[in-house]
């Protein structure tokens, strides 16, 4: 199925920037950077809501091996602009003591709320903590911390498509699309 180079979501004009091809086949690649650190060590995918979702499903099967799936919700974005403050909408129900924790990001801008959230993870006493996430926009990162594995590198452009969205409009574009 070949996407189409044009979408609208609400009253924007979004053109593909990235195939689906493209897309799975980087998930694919890091299912398996995962699973050669991680393959006897039953790891928890902890993906960030509502835009991991997609990516986390096809990571947690590129990855091939016995793993957990949870999920949090955090928030620092209304429309097109980082809120600059973080809600935790859903909290961890998964108990992560001495557990090989992999939080799942769709997307990393300014770093701000991951940045927030690893402290509070480290709390929880995990075995180790690292960080995937399918899109980095290095020249937005204001809030550093170690990201360990990335999909891809882009331009700090918005973008939807593959579980990022526009006001919950175009998560389920399967490839990835930049505000034109």
């Amino acid at each position: 199925m070949t996407e189409p180079q044009i979408v609208k979501a609400h009253d924007l004009t979004f053109q593909l920037m990235m195939s689906e091809e493209k897309v799975l086949a980087r998930v694919e690649e890091m299912g398996k950077e995962l699973k050669e650190k991680y393959q006897d060590k039953n790891p928890i995918f902890l993906g960030v809501l509502n835009g991991a979702f997609i990516f986390m499903a096809d990571l947690a099967r590129a990855f091939e091996e016995q793993c957990e799936v949870s999920f949090i919700k955090l928030s620092s974005y209304s429309g097109l602009e980082s809120r600059g403050e973080v809600a935790t909408v859903i909290g961890l129900t998964t108990d992560v003591e001495d557990r090989h924790v992999i939080v799942v990001e769709d997307i990393i801008d300014t770093g701000k709320t991951m940045h927030d959230f690893l402290p509070i993870l480290r709390k929880m006493n995990p075995a180790s903590v690292a960080f995937a996430t399918f899109l980095l926009k290095p020249d937005a990162i204001k809030y550093e911390f170690p990201i360990d594995y990335i999909g891809f590198e882009i331009p700090n452009k918005f973008v939807i498509g593959y579980g990022l969205d526009y006001n919950e409009a175009a998560r389920n574009l399967r490839g990835i699309y930049q505000l034109k």
